[in-house]
């Protein structure tokens, strides 16, 4: 068997990263997207859900979105299934957890930065008007950046307790 018993018991961090993408995707398109439908992909880069044909366009590329954040959510389970599978590997719910934290608040801050702010595409909350924006924007931000500063306390603190870390 290949790998010391060290890599053995280590936590895969990746995995519950790509976990943590997803379920933020998934949340930011079932509760934003589809039950609240506070904006669609593109409803700011001039297709409002207004017509027929730009709720078609909004709804292929809401699924596409989907279907990534789907990819995200399946690859973190393989690796997860795939390491907790080794003999001697350490499961710790703290890094899990830790971890999925981390990456669904990279997913708001990366999603934010990028679709609300850099590319204009959506924003948070395009229900209120339009000069409240930028709060929805900037919260769902501070959101993200809360999200993942915890999440990296956990994971580090959960680090310390890791028999692979020590």
């Amino acid at each position: 068997m290949s790998g010391s018993t060290t890599e053995q018991q280590r936590f895969p961090v990746a995995a519950g990263i790509l976990l943590g993408l997803g379920l933020g995707g998934f949340f930011d398109g079932i509760v934003l997207h589809q039950i609240l439908q506070w904006h669609h992909m593109v409803t700011s880069a001039g297709y409002p859900a207004d017509n027929l044909d730009n709720l078609r366009l909004n709804v292929l590329l809401d699924g596409v979105f989907h279907a990534s954040t789907y990819l995200f959510t399946v690859t973190g389970l393989f690796i997860l299934w795939r390491t907790a599978r080794k003999p001697h590997f350490w499961w710790s719910n703290k890094l899990l957890f830790a971890t999925i934290l981390m990456g669904f608040g990279l997913f708001n801050l990366v999603e934010g930065a990028v679709n609300h702010h850099l590319l204009g595409l959506h924003h948070v909350n395009e229900t209120a008007p339009r000069d409240q924006w930028i709060y929805w924007d900037v919260g769902f931000l501070i959101w993200g950046a809360v999200m993942l500063a915890f999440g990296w306390k956990l994971l580090r603190d959960g680090l310390k307790e890791s028999p692979g870390e020590q």
